[in-house]
């Protein structure tokens, strides 16, 4: 090989290196997929057996269907910035737009999309507002508890990346599970939204 081929093949191999080496690091416009990464075990619901479904959410998929119905999509969010910001204004945006009001009477009704509500109302406003804006329902669960104070209360689960995050109708911010004042009772399958598991 002469000097100059031997010049040409150096310049050559060293452009592949150059080239090769920007494409690695380009992110997601390479076509180069970035491994998920995903928040430690503790940040996620651990759940158990199936359980009954509260009854008046069995009513509430009676009336309204399409709220109830197994659906495509990932089961966990990979949550960026700006999905993290849409998931706070949404959170904000139905908490102003929901007037804080008990059920009448014993009788319990889960509604969705009012003006005035309680809990339940909230999370399943929630729901439908982020599955509408492009949310995959399997990530989004409503669940039951007990507040610090021993009353019942319904929120929504959002399974991202960074864990398990809790939209609360008493609060603004968005908290991971394991860090509100709840005592965890029931969560909604993200399969299926008829079937409940304890936790």
């Amino acid at each position: 090989m002469s000097g100059k081929d031997f010049l040409k093949s150096v310049i050559i191999a060293s452009a592949l290196c150059t080239l090769i080496a920007h494409s690695a690091s380009a992110g997601p416009t390479s076509g180069i997929a970035r491994p998920l990464r995903v928040a430690p075990a503790s940040q996620f619901i651990n759940t158990s057996r199936y359980t009954l479904a509260p009854f008046a959410f069995v009513r509430f998929c009676r009336d309204n269907r399409t709220d109830c119905e197994v659906s495509p999509g990932d089961a966990m969010i990979n949550l960026d910035p700006s999905l993290r910001a849409e998931l706070t204004r949404i959170n904000a945006e139905v908490n102003g737009s929901i007037r804080p009001q008990y059920d009448n009477g014993t009788a319990d009704t889960w509604s969705v999309s009012v003006s005035a509500g309680d809990c339940e109302d909230y999370a399943l406003t929630k729901r439908r507002t982020l599955i509408a804006a492009g949310w995959p329902a399997p990530s989004l669960r409503i669940a039951v508890a007990k507040t610090g104070a021993g009353e019942g209360h319904a929120v929504l689960v959002v399974k991202t990346s960074q864990g398990d995050l809790v939209l609360d109708n008493r609060t603004n911010m968005i908290r991971p599970w394991n860090r509100t004042d709840l005592r965890w009772e029931k969560i909604q399958s993200g399969d299926n939204p008829r079937l409940w598991f304890d936790i």
